[in-house]
């Protein structure tokens, strides 16, 4: 395995943690990890520089040293430029010293340079067939760039090497949802219009930028947020039934949810969808400074860290049931949960007890589980109704390490497995509805609504649901 961009955020904290978790439980395959960067430094400091990660990262009890020793047996790092073909030479060289192992390649960096790493490795001949290519999110900045960066890859891979990745696909609700969906006819017989009102998904953070301003402030919150992880839990939620869980079969379905989603045009952008951004505020007691503030932050950005949105799915089991989608930085706390609300039953025969009704919420952090609102008799005499929260987690106590969604998604790459990855016409057609907002809010100009840190956002995300009557969760 070569991961490209291996002294980055997301290698040091994610990528090396997973590889060595699933060294340690005996799961990855025997093999060399090739880091790469253009960082210039020798194996020993990259070495050193990993293990300041681990200690902040991995618990000191996970990591005996003599498994830990094992595991940086298998790291080399070399230095690279991935616009420089020549630099690619010592990397060839230890590649072709085992030509018969598999190659995986991640690309951990900017989309922008996917199209020449596959050059540079295609033209040091490091392309065979059994390769395969993992590329992180986002993959382009709109539809075209999205359009060109996948046809330069497929220029050297097959589609059936290329993985797409979203790791909010490996999160364990979110498998645990298809299960939960699939596995039972109770729920997937009540999942559709008749008994559902409306579907809540939020992804919200707690923290500002924290030293990525550099490629936020040309994203945002739409592009970095919506585009990938949102619309991709809003497809494992609303697709039909796949007729078993084999990659195509289960991306031809989450396609048709992406096809069917109504499109945002003119006039509904304004009405459906709320841009903001975040000024100056406190958390934890510590001031922080507004967005325009931040280091790295254009002092006139209009960049939104906020969007609330509401959609709809037009097919017959998802007819006029909204679907409210929210993300932001620094609200009020670190949260992302799906919640399904369903109807309330059509008439009470308790009286004047206020009947709440079901829902179904899926929390995917901090804390992972899924938990159904029913309504049951409170002890004692009388009828007295109250809302119970049925636990519907596997008992992880006793459990010594939860695998995270990076463990899972590493080692599907590693054996072939791309169900829970990216396939290109799911990402170039969530690209083309997500574009006509963009487009809209360019043409417009001017400042998104502001809200102050550790709130839940601007005043005018409330008044979407309020206006339909309804409210964002409680708590979030």
């Amino acid at each position: 395995m070569v991961i490209v961009g291996a002294t980055g955020d997301l290698a040091m904290r994610k990528l090396y943690r997973a590889l060595y978790y699933r060294f340690r439980d005996g799961q990855l395959p025997d093999g060399r990890i090739i880091g790469a960067s253009r960082t210039e430094m020798s194996r020993d400091a990259f070495l050193g520089k990993l293990f300041e990660a681990a200690q902040r990262y991995i618990p000191a009890e996970h990591r005996p040293d003599e498994q830990w020793q094992a595991f940086i047996e298998r790291l080399d790092y070399l230095p690279l430029d991935a616009f420089n073909c020549d630099s690619y030479a010592p990397l060839a060289e230890k590649l072709n010293q085992f030509p018969e192992r598999q190659r995986i390649f991640y690309f951990s960096t900017g989309s922008r340079i996917f199209a020449p790493m596959c050059e540079c490795l295609y033209r040091h001949e490091l392309i065979n067939a059994g390769a395969r290519v993992v590329l992180e999110k986002p993959v382009g900045t709109d539809l075209a760039s999205a359009i060109e960066i996948n046809e330069a890859v497929l220029q050297y891979f097959d589609e059936s090497q290329v993985f797409r990745i979203d790791h909010y696909l490996g999160k364990e609700p979110v498998q645990n949802l298809m299960v939960l969906r699939f596995g039972n006819s109770m729920f997937e017989s009540l999942w559709h219009q008749t008994y559902i009102d409306h579907i809540q998904i939020t992804v919200a953070e707690s923290l500002g930028v924290e030293g990525r301003a550099g490629f936020y402030d040309h994203t945002g919150a739409l592009r970095d947020m919506v585009q990938s992880h949102l619309l991709q839990l809003l497809c494992i939620i609303a697709m039909e039934p796949p007729p078993s869980i084999e990659a195509d079969v289960v991306r031809d379905e989450k396609l048709k949810v992406l096809r069917s989603l109504r499109p945002l045009l003119d006039g509904d952008i304004d009405t459906h969808v709320v841009r903001g951004q975040y000024l100056a505020g406190a958390v934890d007691g510590q001031p922080v400074p507004a967005y325009r503030n931040e280091d790295g932050v254009d002092a006139d950005s209009n960049t939104e860290t906020y969007v609330a949105l509401k959609t709809y799915i037009d097919n017959w089991r998802w007819a006029n049931v909204p679907f409210y989608l929210r993300t932001g930085k620094r609200l009020a706390r670190r949260t992302s949960e799906i919640v399904i609300h369903f109807r309330a039953v059509p008439h009470s025969i308790f009286g004047e007890a206020a009947l709440t009704p079901n829902r179904l919420t899926i929390r995917l952090q901090p804390e992972e589980g899924i938990q159904l609102l029913l309504s049951g008799k409170r002890i004692g005499t009388g009828m007295s109704v109250r809302p119970l929260e049925l636990n519907l987690d596997e008992d992880q106590r006793e459990v010594d390490h939860v695998p995270d969604a990076y463990e899972r998604l590493l080692m599907d790459a590693i054996r072939g497995r791309a169900t829970l990855f990216v396939r290109r016409d799911e990402l170039e057609t969530a690209w083309r509805w997500i574009e006509p907002i963009t487009d809209r809010w360019k043409a417009q100009g001017g400042r998104p609504d502001t809200y102050v840190a550790s709130t839940w956002g601007p005043t005018r995300a409330a008044a979407l649901l309020a206006r339909d009557n309804r409210d964002w969760d409680e708590g979030c």
